[in-house]
């Protein structure tokens, strides 16, 4: 569990951390030294603040819009052809001035810092080279999205989300600054609307069920009357809270009226003729260098070289393995006829699992995920020596955007502590989380999952350098997560539960049949009815959670399949550390030491670990 606001999946991506002693050598950023340590240390501090000006919704994201950077607390990023050419320019200049340092001269600490930036720089400059995409910005933060709006990603989906939960309204300058953005949302949706035509030029149209649903959520949220907008209610309400005077409701509504709405009229109709004959095919081979797109998307959805062929036998492989582990739970339990996937089937209907789908049903969830927060977090001493408070609220996802979203998804906490991480929930429907998934749900994005390893960056005690929480590894905020969902299992979180452990191995091989599905989709032709009835059919999910799911790798490829392959190198490097250290390894050493990088490419976790080995060797 995604992470600047550009987007959902873009603010879960925004994470990072300083490295500290436990995991390499001369750790503390402030302990660089000489005059390469301290040439990269001005640099870093200096692309941090031009990346901040290139996405405003960072600067918010991180608490940081404040002081000499107040200015962007009114802005949201620039998303036309001109601001796409800025990221490219960021990118070029930032690799030119990192390879003039040489690597040779940096103490370990500062060699991570350089190479993990050095890979955001490298990957930008390769998201250029694409006519549609998202540019050099998609490259830089880790995600590639081959259109310009979908049924999860866009201004309108993610704007309104991002004022309501991240945008902090306790004065009237932060007041004033809302409406500046809500202003600037009606820029950002003519801006993609260009987009939509530049690319519907070169044969980029999303498939049609994608637009059916993109196209259903823009004219919803264009039906309701401005004044009843939770974008104008968040400000309202969080004004009047605050004691700030004025006709706030009265004057974000009538920038609805007269900017947004007239800009959203304008992109329906540009969506609709773009997509009027869009075809029935998820697969983005069908796009203008649609594999060496795919390739793209999966370096860096993976940050490895992993081919499509490597990474779908992976996911066939490891799909039998945790199938075999699931099917001897359910034959304890009695449950012997049929395929794995069947009988798991079975327990999505079985009404001890099932909470009623109502208002009640959902606020039961709520409170469910709470309480397996509070179950977990006694096992944090076993997991780490760190001692994170690693705040974290559970929320629903709101109802105006649940159709296109995520299951479930974290929006990190606020560097300086003034909010902290949200766990959404996606409560469309109560049927899509059974009882028996929660507490692994809950383990992914709460604690030790993203909202742990997230805590880190706010709560260090040395802070690192900011450019740390600016760029973004899926495999490794993923995989992080994933492996958290396999450490609460092996220090007995289902001990008493069979379900639950059952729900914590349908996960994991959820993910393995990720690889499956993923490659499958856009390197092996696959449709969109064979990719669900696979899904559905292993893990035993239901049709209407896998259908999104499915929907969910057309949009975004290469992305599902970070959390396996993140997840599997974490496990790799674990054997590494236990057998290279014998009696001197611990699991919380360990667990701290991948922690404390903060996020980065699955090869630079690679060195960090062998420097955690040889400090740990003494």
């Amino acid at each position: 569990m995604t992470i600047t606001m550009i987007d959902r999946r873009t603010m879960l991506l925004a994470g990072g951390a300083t490295v500290a002693a436990a995991a390499l050598p001369g750790s503390a950023w402030a302990a660089v030294t000489g005059d390469a340590g301290t040439t990269l240390a001005r640099e870093l501090d200096v692309f941090a603040d031009e990346i901040l000006a290139l996405a405003p919704e960072m600067a918010t994201g991180l608490g940081v819009d404040n002081g000499a950077r107040i200015a962007l607390k009114s802005e949201l990023s620039d998303i036309s052809p001109a601001g796409d050419a800025r990221w490219t320019a960021q990118a070029v200049a930032m690799k030119r001035q990192l390879d003039a340092i040489a690597p040779a001269r940096l103490d370990a600490t500062a060699r991570l810092r350089r190479d993990t930036v050095l890979y955001s720089a490298n990957r930008a400059i390769d998201g250029s080279k694409f006519a549609y995409g998202g540019g050099a910005k998609a490259g830089f933060l880790g995600g590639a999205q081959p259109y310009a709006i979908s049924q999860q990603n866009g201004a309108l989906s993610s704007v309104p989300e991002f004022l309501d939960s991240q945008h902090i309204v306790k004065t009237r300058a932060d007041a004033e600054a809302y409406l500046a953005r809500v202003s600037a949302l009606a820029k950002q949706l003519d801006g993609e609307t260009a987009q939509i035509a530049r690319d519907a030029a070169i044969g980029v149209i999303p498939p049609s069920f994608v637009a059916s649903n993109a196209l259903g959520q823009l004219r919803g949220y264009r039906a309701t009357a401005a004044a009843n907008q939770r974008i104008v209610a968040s400000l309202a309400t969080r004004a009047k809270a605050a004691g700030i005077d004025g006709d706030w409701a009265g004057r974000c509504t009538a920038i609805v009226e007269r900017e947004v709405y007239p800009a959203l009229d304008r992109q329906i109709a540009g969506f609709a003729k773009a997509t009027e004959h869009a075809p029935n095919v998820g697969s983005i081979q069908r796009l203008p260098d649609g594999d060496a797109f795919y390739r793209y998307a999966l370096r860096l959805g993976t940050t490895t070289e992993l081919s499509p062929a490597e990474i779908h036998r992976t996911g066939l492989e490891q799909n039998k393995l945790l199938q075999s582990r699931m099917d001897a739970i359910l034959k304890s339990q009695g449950m012997t006829q049929g395929s794995v996937g069947a009988r798991v089937t079975a327990l999505n209907t079985d009404p001890r699992f099932l909470f009623p789908n109502t208002a009640e049903g959902r606020a039961a969830i709520i409170a469910y995920c709470n309480g397996r927060l509070a179950a977990i977090r006694q096992l944090l001493p076993r997991v780490s020596n760190l001692g994170l408070r690693a705040d974290v609220m559970v929320k629903q996802v709101p109802a105006d955007i649940q159709d296109g979203a995520a299951l479930g998804y974290m929006n990190p906490a606020a560097l300086d502590g003034s909010r902290p991480a949200i766990y959404y929930i996606n409560l469309k429907s109560t049927d899509l989380w059974p009882k028996y998934q929660l507490s692994t749900l809950t383990a992914h994005e709460g604690v030790p999952g993203h909202g742990f390893q997230f805590a880190y960056l706010a709560e260090a005690k040395v802070k690192p350098p900011l450019i740390t929480s600016l760029t973004g590894f899926n495999a490794f905020v993923e995989g992080w997560a994933l492996y958290a969902e396999q450490v609460v299992d092996e220090l007995g979180l289902y001990a008493d539960d069979p379900f639950g452990q059952l729900g914590y191995l349908q996960a994991q091989q959820f993910r393995a049949c990720r690889l499956v599905v993923d490659t499958g989709l856009h390197s092996m032709r696959w449709t969109r009815e064979q990719s669900v009835d696979f899904l559905t059919s292993e893990t035993g999910k239901g049709k209407q959670a896998m259908t999104s799911e499915v929907d969910r790798y057309c949009v975004a490829p290469g992305q599902a399949c970070g959390y396996k392959i993140g997840h599997n190198e974490i496990v790799r490097l674990r054997a590494k550390a236990k057998a290279a250290l014998g009696p001197k390894y611990t699991l919380a050493g360990f667990d701290d030491a991948v922690v404390m990088t903060g996020g980065v490419p699955l090869t630079v976790l690679a060195t960090a670990i062998d420097s955690y080995i040889a400090n740990a060797r003494g």
